[in-house]
């Protein structure tokens, strides 16, 4: 419960006006829950109204995608971009493609993009974006079609010194190719810096793929050097989901000496024993779009098994939750800590309830929260924009090298925030302060209210 009569009101003020919007509160009341500690020796946050103009976004942009398919049959999809903040920067935040995209869902992740852009320390603001339409099941036409007017309407928003969209779930290098090539055909002109999550060939970066996998390692390590003075060397992990945040955060868990044992999908979760054969999983993913339960019948030894929260029930010593928002309830989590956890790093955006992160914290072990663990993606993609401002490409090693100093002084300021707070292991409250502070200074100094 919120001690502070203040930030009650903010938060009965976020509900009254948008009563159905159950994810965007829950980001909310968790933000609000960690200002708590500091609002008392803050009065200017009231005063200028900082809290209630933080919470709302600078503008909702909503339209209709009208796309043919392969039959000649139009469809009408909802598209839309949440700009959220651009106090520091530019707009910058993914574009979801999936059946589940809703304005709440978008309003959650754009806000948590506000603090995750500011803990990377570079000049981007907040912003989500996206569309209910699914690109499962869906031929390369109907994709590109789709596509086409998806951006059509979105070009009007977005640009390099305005709003930079990137992928998210539904969108990887497919469908940025496709949005990028209508751009760039509307609009006459080949601003690169519009899109992050390119091509290598047309202004992408090296590491933008591994970025969100990687970082979620990196800041993993750091968090069990400080906090457990330990690593990832002969460690058990279990990794829910399987596309590329899963795949990339297995890869870096393994090169760092673990042994990853499962992942999943929508459907169900694979246990392999003997640790996850990547190659094997990349070829199912990546190579033609799979699911998850025919590495079962192609690696001897490991077996799948029906309902993906079920994979929290393998024991393991580091846990990654890669999936969705809200995969991890009070009862997953305390079958995990029962199983022996040591650390758990949110990879997902949001993928645990709120009663899950008390279960983790309580036991007192180390919980990194998605707004700073999985910043790696958002990082590397305002890496991308500035190779894309120099015209210039670095190479794999130098940008890797960027992303994993900017993932371990994350981790550092979020550690050294909760400290200051009187609340020493806190990452959550620690990573809700140091994200907020930035932003509610330059809204002040910028005289944004």
């Amino acid at each position: 419960m919120l001690k502070s009569t203040y930030l009650q009101r903010v938060y009965t003020e976020v509900t009254t006006k948008d009563p159905y919007e159950r994810e965007f509160h829950q980001t909310v009341l968790e933000f609000l829950e960690s200002l708590d500690q500091i609002i008392d020796q803050h009065p200017e946050y009231e005063k200028k109204a900082i809290i209630e103009t933080f919470v709302e976004p600078e503008r909702v942009i909503s339209f209709r995608v009208p796309w043919v398919d392969d039959q000649g049959k139009l469809h009408i999809n909802r598209g839309y971009r949440v700009q959220f903040s651009s106090a520091i920067g530019p707009y910058k935040g993914g574009l979801r493609f999936h059946p589940t995209v809703n304005l709440s869902i978008l309003k959650f992740l754009g806000f948590e993009q506000i603090l995750k852009n500011s803990l990377t320390t570079l000049p981007m603001g907040g912003a989500k974006g996206g569309s209910d339409f699914d690109p499962k099941g869906k031929s390369e036409e109907e994709v590109m079609r789709f596509c086409q007017s998806f951006m059509t309407e979105l070009q009007r928003h977005i640009g390099q010194f305005v709003d930079v969209p990137a992928g998210d779930i539904g969108v990887g290098g497919r469908e940025i190719g496709y949005l990028f090539g209508q751009y760039r055909r509307v609009r006459g002109t080949y601003a690169a810096g519009v899109l992050t999550g390119k091509g290598l060939s047309f202004g992408g970066s090296l590491v933008r793929t591994e970025a969100t996998g990687y970082g979620i390692c990196y800041l993993t390590q750091e968090m069990l050097a400080k906090m457990k003075n330990d690593s990832f060397e002969g460690k058990t992990v279990v990794i829910s989901g399987s596309g590329n945040v899963a795949i990339f955060a297995c890869q870096k868990a393994t090169q760092l000496g673990a042994k990853v044992v499962a992942l999943s999908d929508s459907n169900g979760y694979i246990h392999d024993p003997n640790g996850i054969n990547l190659d094997v999983v990349k070829d199912i993913k990546l190579g033609h779009r799979g699911r998850i339960s025919e590495y079962a019948g192609r690696v001897p030894g490991s077996t799948y098994t029906e309902g993906f929260r079920g994979i929290w029930n393998i024991p393991c010593d580091i846990a990654l939750p890669c999936a969705t928002q809200n995969e991890i309830d009070g009862n997953i989590a305390k079958t995990i800590v029962k199983n022996g956890v040591m650390a758990v790093t949110e990879g997902a955006n949001m993928p645990c309830l709120p009663e899950a992160m008390q279960v983790f914290q309580s036991a007192g072990i180390p919980f990194a929260p998605s707004k700073a663990a999985n910043a790696g993606g958002v990082a590397t993609s305002g890496l991308e924009m500035s190779q894309n401002s120099m015209r210039y490409s670095w190479s794999f090693e130098e940008v890797d090298r960027r992303l994993k100093d900017i993932m371990t002084n994350i981790f550092h300021n979020i550690y050294n925030a909760a400290e200051e707070c009187g609340k020493p292991g806190d990452l959550v409250l620690g990573a809700n302060i140091a994200g907020f502070m930035k932003v509610a200074d330059v809204m002040l100094s910028q005289g944004l209210i």
